[in-house]
């Protein structure tokens, strides 16, 4: 398995995220959101990013350590979206809640929130 997070996996087109945020779809695992929206990428399958409010955390110290925290359980769990995804899509992960989950816990939401994510896509395909 690879558990890189390579640069040409990050979301930074200001297109593609206007794009997610009004055709996109979500699914939710509380606290965390994942907003998808599929694109034309051929190169890689998944462009990902990651958000927490300013609304609940105002300190930028706090949101940067939930974002590595984001980013991290990304790229460790990466493997469970990418198994058999027939197009590219862009991906958002959201920090929604003011509770300071431990890392532990935002782990077994992210693998969670990746298997209902999973359901979806493939729902998606079938129509």
């Amino acid at each position: 398995m690879d558990f890189k997070y390579p640069k040409n996996e990050k979301l930074k087109s200001r297109k593609t995220i206007d794009l997610l945020f009004t055709e996109g779809k979500s699914v939710s695992k509380y606290p965390l959101r994942l907003v998808f929206t599929p694109i034309a990428d051929e190169k890689e399958k998944i462009k990902f990013g990651v958000s927490v409010s300013k609304k609940h955390f105002k300190k930028a110290v706090d949101r940067n350590y939930f974002k590595r925290v984001l980013r991290e359980c990304y790229r460790l769990n990466k493997h469970l979206i990418q198994t058999d995804l027939e197009q590219s899509y862009a991906i958002m992960f959201f920090y929604q809640t003011k509770e300071r989950l431990s890392y532990a816990e935002i782990n077994e939401k992210t693998i969670l929130l990746f298997e209902k994510w999973n359901l979806a896509v493939k729902a998606q395909n079938n129509k």
